[in-house]
């Protein structure tokens, strides 16, 4: 795979994770362990976007 299709994936998982986030956050009784999982997993893809990206 190539750093350019990779940034590419990430991307793509990062923002469907976002949609996620907002989704689950509107939803009544969501699962604020859950919502915050998420958002760590949106860092890390970010954080390695921007290594890759460097």
């Amino acid at each position: 795979m190539s750093v350019m299709s990779h940034l590419e994936e990430l991307k793509r998982k990062h923002e469907t994770l976002s949609k996620q986030v907002e989704d689950e956050q509107r939803a009544p009784g969501s699962s604020d362990l859950s919502i915050a999982s998420m958002k760590k997993q949106k860092l890390k893809i970010k954080e390695q976007i921007q290594r890759l990206s460097a």
